[in-house]
């Protein structure tokens, strides 16, 4: 048996769980830096936190944080602080919160409809992308905008790299704008895809990032060449969102396709693919472990319009 069988044969034994909570379908999930906790967003207006026991089947215990008037797009944790969030609202705001009481501990007013989030890895700045192409840097100790720059074009997802030296922006070009960080300034443009980029993931190793498109392609790119090395084909949909595991070896997609791919990074092969009931928005590795968090369009189990979670990972002791 080769090793990727192997692999595969592993994956197929497990199983993924759902979970239930929020009225409306979900935006958004990200796991915290211990990977203990994993917080999702939803059209409902709310985010919640939710303890997850890795190899536990009891009831999970769940925080709602309220506040937002206007659905919670996307949400980030602090890389440096297990219990501290920050949430990315079309009401404007931007909210910090502290998932032990469920209480918001900052609130910054911003200019438009809030649409991306991310921190940056030391833990200082939160970088927030709304939907009029509008970049704000966040001092997360004031809570205050430090930078603010406007683009003349549509801005997707943005990430900085592991050292935080540089800034990456997903554009509607089909490009990827690379940045200095703190200047952002210019400093190359990367002709990626044939259609918009939507989505950038960051391996956690710091060797590679990953580009998800609307021609349906993902494009893994060595970070110190800025050369595109790989690309992976699976998906026959714009590409919604993707995802690094933790060794950096593994590499989550999905899109309204109706399965997530994953596909082994240094061979571009997909080992398993995750059937799915409709339009993925948000997959999510977590940090410790081969957990895979992933949130859609879909509905419950019963139909009904309460908007669902699953991970994905845990054995299947049927």
């Amino acid at each position: 048996m080769t090793e990727m069988e192997d692999t595969t044969v592993t994956f197929k034994n497990l199983t993924s769980r759902e979970y239930p909570g929020h009225k409306k379908k979900v935006h958004s999930v990200a796991w915290n830096c211990t990977g203990t906790k994993l917080a999702s967003g939803s059209v409902d207006q709310t985010a919640r936190v939710w303890h997850i026991e890795p190899h536990g089947h009891g009831k999970v215990k769940d925080i709602e944080l309220k506040g937002h008037t206007d659905s919670v797009d996307q949400l980030c944790w602090d890389p440096k602080h297990a219990d501290l969030i920050a949430t990315a609202s079309g009401d404007k705001t931007v909210r910090l919160w502290d998932a032990r009481s469920g209480k918001c501990a900052q609130l910054a007013e911003l200019s438009g409809e809030n649409i991306n989030i991310t921190y940056k890895p030391d833990g200082t700045h939160i970088a927030v992308g709304n939907r009029d192409d509008e970049l704000t840097i966040l001092d997360v100790r004031k809570f205050k905008p430090i930078h603010k720059r406007k683009f003349n074009y549509e801005v997707n997802e943005i990430a900085w790299s592991t050292t935080s030296e540089i800034f990456f922006l997903t554009t509607g070009n089909g490009t990827v704008e690379v940045l200095a960080y703190p200047s952002l300034r210019p400093v190359d443009t990367l002709m990626a895809h044939t259609a918009g980029c939507y989505c950038i993931a960051i391996d956690p190793l710091g060797r590679y990032f990953a580009v998800g498109s609307a021609d349906s392609l993902v494009s893994l790119w060595d970070i110190s060449e800025m050369l595109c090395v790989r690309t992976f084909t699976k998906l026959e949909s714009p590409v919604r969102t993707i995802s690094f595991n933790n060794t950096g070896e593994y590499l989550a997609s999905a899109s309204e396709d109706l399965f997530i791919d994953i596909s082994n990074v240094q061979t571009g092969r997909t080992v398993h693919q995750i059937p799915c009931r409709a339009a993925m928005n948000s997959v999510e590795w977590n940090p410790k472990s081969n957990l895979l968090a992933y949130a859609g369009d879909d509905k419950n189990k019963y139909q009904t319009d309460e908007g669902v979670f699953r991970i994905f990972g845990f054995k299947n002791s049927a």
